[in-house]
């Protein structure tokens, strides 16, 4: 585990204590169950088959990056995504790391139909439940925070919650680990990431998501994260196969993050474009 991981996950593990003490387990809990059914992500992202489907992601900071966005209005961007062709908004919610905030998921789901999925390091099963009780659609797990029985905890209690999950891996190692859990415990609830970002360098390599193609069982639940930034890259992908994508900082620093997404999916005017079916 790098530095800047250990580091966000020990401030995590002390932000879920004190999140406890303020709202005991039981209140989430009993919010989670009287928050209306979830929006279905995975359906959004993944049906028809053979299309191209862009998860959009709304996120004004990160570590590797700092400030991303001076102008940040998750609401103004949602509605521009939706306007473009987004199937799905992923929405950062950490608040040190990010500048995030759980309750921009709300306001988003009160602006756009889109389902959304919360985009945070969720280690406990009382980030599910929040997450749940905030109105998400689908929780982001990622296999480098994980130990396998902590992983395959926090996916039943997914499905239990009907959230769908997306499960993301950073390498071959952990894509190994994570493939006899795939579709665990119930297919339809849950979709493979692989983020192209190496996080020793915090840089990134689209050739990262077409190296590991030969361990992915099922294509149809594959998103690729992270470093793709145009037309060409979206093309690229899907000559593999790929068809479903998550981008979020190449959208952020764009002066229009709608139009970015319409020329990431469908060309600019006087380039060249393609079918997003393929």
């Amino acid at each position: 585990m790098t530095p800047v991981l250990a580091d966000i996950l020990t401030h995590k593990r002390d932000e879920i204590a004190a999140a406890r003490a303020a709202r005991p387990l039981d209140e989430v809990k009993a919010a989670a169950v009287d928050t209306e059914k979830p929006r279905n992500f995975y359906q959004a992202v993944t049906d028809p088959k053979r299309r191209l489907k862009v998860i959009a992601e709304i996120k004004r900071a990160s570590p590797s990056a700092g400030l991303i966005r001076e102008d940040f209005d998750p609401v103004r961007l949602a509605r521009q995504y939706h306007q473009n062709g987004a199937a799905a908004v992923s929405c950062l919610t950490d608040e040190r790391f990010f500048q995030g905030d759980l309750r921009f998921i709300r306001q988003i789901k009160d602006a756009v139909p889109l389902p959304v999925l919360r985009k945070d390091f969720i280690v406990d099963p009382y980030q599910v439940y929040e997450a749940r009780a905030a109105g998400a659609d689908a929780i982001l797990l990622i296999a480098e925070c994980l130990g396998e029985p902590q992983m395959i905890d926090l996916l039943i209690l997914a499905t239990e919650l009907q959230l769908t999950v997306l499960l993301e891996v950073h390498d071959l190692e952990s894509l190994v680990q994570v493939k006899p859990h795939l579709g665990f415990p119930h297919p339809g609830y849950q979709l493979l990431g692989i983020n192209n970002r190496d996080l020793r360098t915090m840089t990134t390599d689209l050739q990262h998501t077409l190296d590991l193609l030969g361990e992915v069982p099922d294509k149809d639940i594959l998103v690729s994260e992270s470093g793709i930034k145009t037309h060409a890259d979206v093309a690229e992908l899907l000559k593999h196969g790929v068809y479903r994508v998550l981008v979020g900082e190449h959208l952020m620093r764009q002066d229009d993050p709608g139009l970015a997404l319409h020329e990431l999916i469908h060309g600019d005017e006087g380039g060249e474009s393609f079918d997003p079916s393929y």
